[in-house]
């Protein structure tokens, strides 16, 4: 999608294989992770359940974590979307929306990560995702506005979150 100028332009794949467009999240502040099941970052799920609650429930209606299951560093999400589904509900109580597995680098990358890559690239301007759960903040308008390495923990990004929000919350 040459003419994408915003996350919102973009329509990935649901854990169903349906459509997702992610304007139906215009106006929301996204936190958006590649995540993996069999990963030694996988306990991030319960971070991010953690983040997702805490927020949501200070801020109604401005906020939303999108996870997109990825099976390309080590093989680490094999399952099917709904193994991987089960696995996150399972295993981490996570109720916020994990779409249908995806690529994030590569020719057959999701064009929604291509664009994001773009916008925010990585560490000396790369334009990949090094490993799962890399965490990209997403603004109100749909722009880029902040990238985490793995290594990033979920609750140390709330308060990033939150100041957003904060800062752009409709009066």
């Amino acid at each position: 999608m040459a003419s994408a100028t915003t996350f919102f332009d973009f329509t990935p794949k649901d854990k169903k294989g349906q459509e997702y467009p992610l304007a139906q999240h215009k106006g929301k502040v996204v936190l958006v992770v590649n995540t993996a099941s069999k990963c030694g970052f996988t306990p991030q799920f319960k971070g991010l359940e953690s983040v997702w609650k805490s927020v949501s429930q200070k801020y109604p209606n401005d906020f939303v974590v999108l996870g997109f299951p990825c099976n390309q560093f080590g093989g680490q999400d094999p399952g099917s979307d709904d193994q991987i589904q089960e696995f996150c509900q399972v295993n981490y109580g996570v109720t916020f929306p994990v779409l249908g597995k995806t690529d994030v680098n590569g020719d057959k990358a999701e064009p929604v990560y291509a664009w994001m890559k773009n916008e925010k690239p990585g560490l000396l301007g790369l334009q990949r995702i090094k490993w799962n759960f890399e965490k990209f903040l997403i603004d109100r308008d749909g722009k880029v506005v902040n990238r985490w390495a793995s290594t990033g923990k979920p609750e140390a990004i709330e308060k990033d979150v939150v100041a957003l929000i904060e800062k752009t919350k409709k009066q």
